[in-house]
């Protein structure tokens, strides 16, 4: 087990808790073992009904996969091919298809951060989820701005959310608040923080197969409110439904409205050719199940690597922080159609798929 994941099990619940504070609770591939263990050994135990992960720290449930580990061992290695990176993904990623087919309750408090990769283990499918988020929650899927792409699943939930939001989620990495997690349906409940107690005492005194009605009776007391999503619903769905990713560009363009003209800004920042796949991804995860998506995602997470845009990306955000990235290509005009299907070609014939068995 992970020094980082501590477990216990009380009244028929199975507690997680993820204690790295220092690194927002960053998944080393040591955690990502020990969580899968833990939900493993409760699967069938009949004395776990249900299971709660959270934090030990109200500022981060998780902010994701460890980049800095990304960077190291990818650049030390020809191609970015170290084995450990590959093992981090498989595992992962079939961490996040046992989350999402738990056949129990599972219940993720996502204060503070949640980023990347603690998304892919808090969205639960819809037979087990209850995904409760506070005032405090700071969500998003932002791996473009590091030049990788909404993996962890989020090809199968962004595909999914209403609308457009997917894509404007997904190619924009933007942070979004609780009252918008709510309204993307990336979330489920409501809990602020000066209830805590409240909360605390009701997930002690519950029995774990009693949880979700009473969280849900909970978070009825309590409301988010409006969110920025919902204010700017009509104009994501008038810019982000353009087809691709220029498209989208040049319908921002022609706006001069400050919702337009503020994700411009946020847009140029981003890799140019991330934003491109990222499109492709959800578009063709769309078609696919959970392990399909998973599985594709594998394979484009082994061209980035092969690719180096996310080396480059960590390095200038984590690394160095002159937050310069030398994107490859420098502009989204650069990019064509062939260097995003490169990220789609088979990386493994089926039978030897890492996520074959999924």
């Amino acid at each position: 087990m992970s020094e980082h994941v501590h477990t216990s099990v009380s009244n028929g619940t199975g507690f997680i808790v993820l204690d790295r504070p220092k690194a927002l609770n960053s998944l080393s591939l040591d955690m990502v073992r020990g969580i899968t263990q833990a939900l493993l050994a409760w699967r069938e135990d009949e004395a776990v009904a249900a299971v709660v992960i959270r934090s030990s720290s109200e500022k981060a449930f998780c902010a994701g996969g460890d980049i800095r580990f990304f960077h190291d061992a990818g650049k030390a290695t020809p191609q970015g091919g170290s084995a450990l990176v590959e093992d981090f993904f498989t595992e992962e990623y079939s961490l996040n298809h046992l989350v999402h087919f738990y056949p129990k309750p599972y219940i993720a408090l996502m204060d503070g951060v949640v980023m990347g990769g603690g998304m892919g283990i808090a969205q639960a499918g819809p037979d087990a989820r209850v995904r409760v988020v506070t005032e405090k929650t700071k969500m998003a899927m932002p791996e473009v701005n590091i030049g990788l792409f909404p993996d962890v699943g989020g090809s199968y939930f962004l595909s999914r959310a209403p609308g457009a939001l997917g894509y404007y989620l997904g190619i924009t990495g933007v942070t979004i608040d609780a009252a918008d997690a709510l309204y993307a349906g990336l979330a489920d409940h409501y809990a602020p923080t000066s209830d805590r107690a409240a909360l605390e005492e009701l997930l002690n005194s519950t029995p774990g197969l009693d949880l979700p009605v009473a969280i849900q009776a909970y978070s009825s007391m309590h409301k988010a409110g409006g969110g920025a999503l919902e204010a700017d619903r009509a104009a994501i769905e008038r810019h982000f439904s353009a087809g691709s990713v220029p498209a989208i560009v040049a319908s921002l363009q022609a706006d001069s409205g400050p919702f337009a003209q503020k994700t411009l800004e946020m847009m140029a920042s981003r890799s140019p050719l991330m934003m491109c796949v990222t499109y492709e991804l959800i578009r063709r995860g769309a078609e696919l199940d959970v392990a399909g998506c998973l599985r594709m995602e594998r394979a484009v997470v082994r061209r980035n690597f092969e690719n180096g845009e996310v080396i480059e990306g960590v390095r200038a955000l984590v690394i160095d922080k002159d937050n310069q990235p030398e994107w490859r290509p420098a502009a989204l005009e650069q990019v064509t159609d062939h260097m995003v299907r490169r990220f789609f070609e088979p990386v493994w014939p089926d039978y030897a798929h890492p996520l074959r068995h999924l």
